[in-house]
């Protein structure tokens, strides 16, 4: 999800993450960075967020979108930063964090792990090894491997403040039919949350945060034409975006639904 435009006066990381240059806070906002920002509900909370007066930063492979993104956000009062980052390659994010921390001038308020994808459906045995790798590569390691490299960042602010939302979902907590490798990825979600909760000092917390069944590609590729019945992201991003902003060091661990 997410990214900043190319054409925008923007440079080239090292590791080839386009950066949106000028971003700064303003007083009372928080800073959110969004993982897979450029479609679905990261797209919808970055919008939220920013029409709320706080400065996003987010990232997504697509730049296209990200341009896209950026240009809608242009309006804001807030300087944003967008990147082009995979969030499944651990040199990719270890680069955005040292732009993040060069650009930003300290740390993320929050984090929302919110880049995912899901399986084709079909019979756990007939999911092709390179598909079972994705779901795991995108949806576990790359929200591990934004663990890796944010949390040191953040326990040096003020020996550790920050709030981490780590995206779970209901197949988090149960299981279907023919999404199988979902259904595991985010249920690693969950357990990895719990045990890295174990790990962080008081100031900060740690959630798997279930968004609900929402209208959206990924449930598109599921439920079909029925996907249409469910809330749009917009709307769900009214409620999250609320329910993010307050949660506290009190929710550390807590397995919790928008």
């Amino acid at each position: 999800m997410g990214g900043s435009g190319s054409g925008r006066g923007a440079v080239k990381g090292t590791a080839g993450m386009a950066i949106g240059i000028g971003i700064g806070r303003s007083v009372g906002n928080r800073t959110v960075l969004i993982t897979g920002v450029s479609k679905g509900l990261g797209r919808a909370l970055a919008i939220e967020l920013a029409n709320r007066g706080h400065t996003i930063i987010g990232c997504s492979r697509a730049q296209e979108k990200l341009d896209s993104l950026q240009s809608l956000l242009t309006s804001n009062n807030n300087h944003h930063l967008f990147l082009n980052a995979d969030v499944s390659c651990n040199n990719s994010v270890a680069e955005m964090a040292r732009i993040v921390m060069e650009k930003n001038g300290g740390p993320p308020d929050i984090i929302v792990n919110g880049a995912g994808t899901i399986n084709k459906n079909n019979k756990m045995w007939e999911v092709p090894a390179e598909e079972f790798d994705l779901v795991m590569d995108t949806n576990l390691k790359g929200s591990a491997n934004v663990l890796r490299h944010f949390i040191p960042v953040m326990l040096k602010k003020n020996e550790g403040e920050g709030i981490i939302v780590n995206m779970s979902s209901g197949w988090g907590r149960s299981g279907a039919a023919l999404v199988a490798p979902y259904c595991a990825s985010k249920w690693a979600i969950e357990g990895l949350t719990k045990s890295v909760a174990k790990e962080l000092p008081q100031g900060m917390a740690v959630v798997a945060l279930n968004p609900g069944v929402i209208n959206t590609d990924m449930l598109a590729s599921c439920f079909g034409a029925s996907a249409s019945m469910y809330q749009s992201p917009e709307l769900w991003a009214l409620k999250a975006a609320t329910m993010i902003l307050n949660l506290t060091p009190a929710d550390n661990g807590a397995s919790l639904s928008v």
